[in-house]
């Protein structure tokens, strides 16, 4: 068993994670731009609301795909860094600007629901690795995404739409 020394944990084990973590860093930065893309093309009555909610995700989105490649620097690996690679391994698709702002909205509900799924592998496969430092950025992510998600949604529901009974 080869150990980074520093972190205590198995190289061999950690790759998983880097993969995972690639994985995610692709998602990141299809998510980035989609979100510059409709921040400069959306339209209509929710102009203000909307560009600037975009403008505030993409701001965080940056920051991510960022603590993202250094946590895959931190395992000693490297990170993809090529747009090519991203469109490989993205779970997410690119976006057009045309569309309307209710379907730019429920563009980005559906990423998000790729991108907690893709979370969820990391934490999975970090938790088997024994890499807690993985799982806490990412847990603190997933925290994070699931509360924006619920506020686009709020904002997507029409008023007669009813939440389940507990």
């Amino acid at each position: 068993m080869k150990t980074m020394k520093y972190l205590n944990l198995d190289t061999e084990k950690v790759k998983d994670t880097v993969n995972e973590l690639n994985i995610l860093l692709a998602d990141y930065h299809m998510y980035y731009q989609k979100l510059r893309n409709f921040h400069w093309n959306v339209v209509g009555r929710n102009f203000f609301d909307l560009h600037e909610k975009f403008e505030e995700m993409y701001d965080d989105a940056k920051l991510k795909v960022d603590e993202i490649a250094e946590r895959i620097l931190t395992l000693r690996f490297r990170p993809l860094s090529n747009y090519t690679d991203y469109l490989e391994k993205s779970n997410l698709k690119e976006a057009s600007g045309t569309k309307d702002d209710k379907e730019m909205v429920k563009a980005l509900l559906e990423d998000h629901g790729s991108i907690l799924g893709q979370m969820r592998k990391v934490v999975e496969v970090a938790d088997g690795n024994g890499d807690e430092g993985t799982i806490d950025l990412i847990g603190a992510y997933i925290r994070e995404l699931e509360k924006i998600s619920w506020m686009l949604d709020a904002w997507y529901m029409e008023k007669s739409d009813n939440f389940p009974k507990a």
